[in-house]
């Protein structure tokens, strides 16, 4: 860290110190706010959720061949193949705005070009297949319709543009990574292997964070009801593969690689939570600095400064997998506009203030700033069409 950044840190630290009125119940309430909703992270979703991604992500880092990342998602792969496959992760993934980082940190670093692995950074989160089923069940088949149409579409449209706008710096990016390439070392496992190691880790990460809901079919909660016990079976064939596919440098190497992915993204993830509990307050609380009356008075109609304020907001708040729809149906209720709710489901799950802080140290500040301008205002164009035909 720079010694003028350290400085203005220290300045910044010491104002708000010193001018923050502690003695107003509204801030208070904010604070304590701040920090429910940073245990509230920790206890749902670090366990089941970050830390099976990370090591994901380190594995990715190690074990997946950067020949094949280089020939599917590199800058020069068949762009219907590397896109489709990043646009429809989500499917797969049932992951927050959080978890889907370490992954695409991982991919990112093995040398995914720019393009696909902001395809894949936005499907995760917006494209859960059970997020767009409750949405039609519960606010409607339209906007179950539009939130996967606009999703899936939106995965590939940024991603085209983050490519084309980057494209001199991903060439360069990408001769690199072919000279790099031709001294590859031949790969110890078979692609078989490989396939279903990362296919175990998928399943204990997709187990773990497994809800019970009130889908209509029986078969959901039945997992539901097994789920540690596939989880533990799972950590089982995992060990096995660990020690009879995998030597000491590899398993070393995992931890060291998975470790790396730690250390870059909890302590800017729990900042972020604490900052978005504080400004916002936990989903559906009202209890931040900033009054929820305020919001819903904002929302109503189908306005550009509805839907932009929405997809604005949306993108620094954060929202657990699934907890936007009853979230989005007590707003409606509150007078919250169709156009506005769009908005709201197309930027709030694939972004909050904790991810932003994140892509910024994985890919920098210019680019993730374009990537987040993208998502709010392409979210706000859909929810301006989607809101004057319903």
């Amino acid at each position: 860290m720079k010694e003028r950044t350290k400085l203005i840190l220290m300045v910044l630290g010491f104002l708000l110190a010193y001018y923050i009125p502690f003695t107003n119940l509204r801030v208070q309430s904010a604070i304590m706010e701040a920090f429910l909703m940073l245990q509230d992270y920790v206890q749902l979703h670090v366990l089941t959720c970050l830390i099976p991604a990370f090591f994901i992500a380190g594995a990715i880092s190690v074990f997946i061949s950067q020949a094949a990342v280089l020939k599917y998602f590199g800058a020069k792969a068949n762009k219907i193949l590397s896109y489709g496959v990043a646009s429809v992760s989500g499917s797969i993934l049932a992951v927050c705005s959080c978890t889907v980082l370490p992954l695409f940190a991982g991919i990112w670093k093995r040398g995914a070009g720019l393009g696909p692995a902001i395809a894949f950074l936005y499907s995760g989160p917006a494209i859960n297949i059970l997020a767009i089923i409750l949405t039609a069940r519960v606010l409607g088949w339209q906007l179950g319709l539009a939130r996967a149409i606009g999703a899936i579409s939106f995965s590939i449209i940024i991603g085209l543009i983050m490519a084309f706008i980057y494209r001199h710096e991903e060439k360069a990016k990408h001769e690199a990574n072919e000279a790099m390439f031709a001294s590859l070392p031949e790969e110890k496992r078979s692609l078989g292997k490989t396939v279903v190691y990362f296919l175990i880790m998928i399943l204990v990460l997709l187990f773990a964070t497994w809800t019970k809901t009130e889908f209509p079919s029986g078969l959901w909660n039945i997992i539901f009801s097994f789920k540690w016990y596939l989880v533990g079976l799972g950590l089982i064939v995992l060990a096995w593969q660990a020690f009879a596919w995998f030597d000491g440098d590899d398993r070393k190497t995992w931890i060291e690689s998975t470790w790396e992915f730690a250390k870059q993204i909890f302590p800017l993830l729990f900042m972020g939570v604490l900052a978005a509990g504080f400004l916002m307050g936990r989903p559906g609380t009202g209890s931040g600095i900033i009054p929820a009356r305020y919001i819903e008075m904002l929302v109503g109609g189908n306005s550009l400064f509805a839907n932009l304020f929405t997809a604005v907001s949306g993108s620094l708040m954060y929202f657990a997998t699934l907890t936007e729809i009853p979230i989005l149906q007590g707003l409606i209720g509150a007078g919250m506009g169709k156009g506005p709710a769009l908005a709201l489901l197309l930027a709030g799950p694939a972004l909050s203030l904790p991810s932003m802080l994140v892509i910024r140290s994985v890919v920098g500040t210019r680019k993730m700033l374009v990537y987040v301008t993208l998502v709010v205002v392409m979210s706000t164009m859909a929810g301006m069409i989607y809101g004057s035909f319903f």
